[in-house]
């Protein structure tokens, strides 16, 4: 994890604390830095923030980069995010209702914030 993702993905974590009452899960004995943000009455998952490597992610810079993926329920809106920078196809999700938000700042925070809000009501 670079420290710029590790400060977003903090920032991120104390948002949804502090929105929703919920903290990072971390199921993965695999992968130990991959943290799930889930609802508390249904276990269903509305974000996975994670490192990946950039290859998985159809990058060519090497080494780790921190993203959070999340539910767009509308199909054109996911189409038009995939154009802009930050934000790619969702690492190993359903790639027709998720996607990924790279944490390096390309996306700034208020609009990151407000993906995590839309998935959590589309996964709720």
């Amino acid at each position: 994890m670079d420290e710029g993702g590790q400060i977003m993905r903090e920032k991120l974590f104390e948002y949804v604390a502090n929105q929703y009452g919920i903290n990072p899960d971390y199921p993965f004995s695999t992968a130990p830095t991959y943290a799930v943000l889930r609802h508390p009455h249904n276990n269903k998952w509305f974000a996975l923030v994670a490192d990946v490597p950039g290859q998985k992610l159809g990058l060519k810079e090497p080494g780790r980069f921190d993203l959070v993926n999340v539910k767009i329920d509308d199909p054109f809106l996911l189409e038009m995010l995939l154009h802009q920078e930050g934000y790619l196809p969702a690492y190993h999700m359903n790639k027709e209702h998720w996607l990924s938000i790279l944490l390096d700042g390309s996306v700034n925070f208020d609009e990151l914030c407000q993906w995590i809000d839309a998935s959590y009501s589309a996964t709720n």
